[in-house]
């Protein structure tokens, strides 16, 4: 047997129940990982998804009160044809989010009420792997997911929080970053790829609203699946940078 190349991609493990993705926006999800969680829901695993802001500053023709409307709608659609039924909107300022406590609190909170085995959230790296730049809501999120998950297990952290029945929750075994250049996991995505297409395709106002009037859903989506696949020796996936959450990781 032939030893793995350094190019290869290791699939993740799929002994969990309970997984909670945090993004900074709507859509945030679609561009890769929504195919990934259409599989998990799929073998009946709970996927709860938290958007920190609501992506109000992201059509420039609508004002943010307006948008705010469209896009939370949207990302509830989307979310439901890939099996995730409650999504939780955060509250967050779209495009000027900063790392930091008050960020940490705001997603400690969402981890503690609920309680994931995995955290999921995007690609937090300064870029997408070559010259084009990372977004700073991405950067911040991504960052303070990583700080909040361990602040989440923390009964002496943010512990104004605990009333009401909610406690600390320190179980995350692992933070899974979607689409990140430094990727060295994978997941199948074959079976699943059009439910993950479906789910892009219904931020069509969003879409629209930023004047991509040829953009093809499938062939975009393709262009990351099929060599992300071919690493993971399949015909379709997607990648994920893993960070451990266990004691001294």
């Amino acid at each position: 047997m032939s030893e793995p190349t350094a190019d290869q991609l290791e699939h993740l493990p799929e002994d969990w129940e309970r997984a909670l993705c945090v993004v900074a926006h709507p859509d945030d999800l679609e561009f890769g990982a929504a195919a990934a969680i259409a599989r998990w829901t799929g073998q009946g695993k709970q996927v709860v998804y938290a958007m920190v802001t609501s992506g109000e500053a992201g059509i420039d023709a609508l004002p943010p009160e307006e948008c705010r409307v469209l896009r939370e709608a949207e990302q509830v659609e989307s979310a439901r044809i890939v099996g995730v039924d409650t999504v939780d909107f955060l509250g967050q300022p779209d495009g000027i989010l900063e790392y930091g406590v008050p960020l940490r609190a705001v997603i400690a909170r969402a981890v503690r009420r609920h309680r994931p085995e995995v955290v999921i959230t995007g690609n937090f790296r300064d870029t997408w792997g070559g010259e084009n730049l990372n977004q700073a809501d991405h950067i911040a999120v991504g960052r303070a997911v990583l700080d909040a998950v361990r602040d989440a297990g923390n009964r002496w952290v943010f512990h104004d929080q605990l009333v009401d029945g909610l406690e600390p929750w320190g179980d995350v075994g692992a933070v899974w970053a979607s689409g990140s250049p430094l990727a060295k996991h994978g997941v199948d995505t074959t079976d699943t790829f059009d439910a993950g297409v479906a789910s892009l395709e219904a931020h069509r106002a969003y879409i629209d609203g930023l004047g991509w009037e040829d953009f093809d859903a499938r062939e975009f989506l393709e262009g990351m699946a099929r060599p992300t696949g071919a690493r993971l020796g399949t015909t379709m996936g997607a990648a994920f940078e893993v960070f451990p959450m266990g004691w001294g990781s």
